[in-house]
């Protein structure tokens, strides 16, 4: 492998860690961040670990002005025997490019930003956490820096990743959370950023979100943006319903994020010889499935929750409930697999476990 040249600034004043077996997500963050720069004419440069700081920047920079940002999210984890892996890293790195590539950002050498990545959580190896079910989110993002209030791509960027040290996503954890299928509002349409993990898209469904959970509920499934009948995400991850012995999620099509856990389910469902299909599904599609007693499962599929089973949809005034409110075995074996691979208890035969060296 090629020699990286990454300089590291160690805090001299380390942060007391949490209580492992209390953690929130999203709320904690380790002693030390990855920060690269771009500069038009002289790529990226200057890359460095250095202790966990506020970025500053000039109040016309472009990313408050335009939105010109990109991010990922994967997880960190400590094995019975102390190792840290990774869970397909290069996936999220290849990612992070074809959304650098939709912004217009200048793209990353994937290499070297694993290496980073790597490096800062062998810097930080004992914010990983230990005890069941916690991990550590690693948070690798990018944004225009370039002082400039006019539309068009900046001339000068930043890398940074961070990260957190996390519990469960959602408080239900494994068990089956309500969902209320969105009207009104769509996430995403073909043609616009749905297809790239960027800020704009997770704004644009805050609103909808926000009604839900007032009403009870923990999410909201997207229909498409044209003719308000397709079957798009649940919340801010992928989804999968389980008709009649068959294992069908929405096909990508432009405004649809392409997840790295929808991916390993694909393919995990492949493995095992389960039929599995994406295509398009329409919202009356599915609940004629469950009027025929034909929907057995439902569940959505992410980074921060893995699996999330759906337990009730609500639609036009109308309610159902997937398999009792209970988790069904479907998602609750995809859950065990994936995170068995993650957390090194299971086997891993698709080689998708990255270890991380400390030493």
């Amino acid at each position: 492998m090629k020699e990286y040249q990454i300089d590291v600034q160690l805090s001299s004043n380390l942060k007391e860690k949490p209580a492992f077996d209390q953690l929130s997500f999203g709320t904690v963050f380790t002693d030390h961040m990855f920060i690269m720069d771009y500069t038009e004419g002289m790529g990226w440069h200057d890359a460095r670990i250095v202790p966990y700081q506020p970025i500053s920047l000039d109040p016309s920079a472009i990313i408050f002005h335009y939105g010109q940002t990109v991010f990922e999210g994967l997880k960190a984890y400590n094995t019975k025997d102390n190792e840290i892996l990774l869970f397909r890293p290069d996936e999220n790195m290849k990612r992070l490019n074809r959304s650098n590539k939709r912004l217009v950002i200048p793209e990353i050498d994937e290499d070297f930003a694993l290496y980073a990545l790597k490096k800062l959580i062998a810097v930080d190896k004992d914010w990983v956490p230990s005890v069941e079910g916690t991990s550590l989110y690693v948070r690798p993002f990018i944004f225009a820096t370039e002082p400039y209030l006019g539309v068009r791509p900046s001339a000068q960027y930043s890398f940074v990743i961070i990260l957190s040290p996390v519990g469960a996503y959602y408080k239900e954890g494994i068990n089956p959370v309500k969902i209320a299928v969105e009207g009104d509002f769509v996430r995403a349409v073909k043609g616009g950023t749905g297809n790239a993990k960027t800020a704009g898209n997770y704004a644009a469904s805050l609103k909808a979100q926000h009604d839900a959970e007032k009403q009870g509920y923990s999410q909201v499934l997207w229909l498409d943006g044209r003719e308000n009948k397709y079957i798009e995400e649940v919340g801010s991850m992928n989804v999968f319903f389980k008709i009649d012995g068959e294992v069908v999620t929405p096909e990508l099509n432009g405004s649809i994020l392409e997840g790295i856990t929808r991916k390993s389910v694909i393919e995990l469902l492949q493995y095992w010889n389960i039929p599995v299909v994406e295509r398009k599904i329409s919202i009356e599609e599915l609940f004629a499935a469950h009027h025929e007693g034909k929907l057995e499962e439902a569940f959505g599929t992410g980074t921060a929750a893995v699996i999330s089973p759906i337990g009730e949809l609500s639609w036009n005034g109308e309610k159902i409930t997937v398999n009792n409110l209970e988790t069904g075995p479907l998602a609750k074996k995809i859950y065990d697999s994936l995170t068995g691979i993650q957390t090194g208890v299971a086997e891993d035969p698709f080689g998708w476990r990255v270890v991380v060296e400390t030493e």
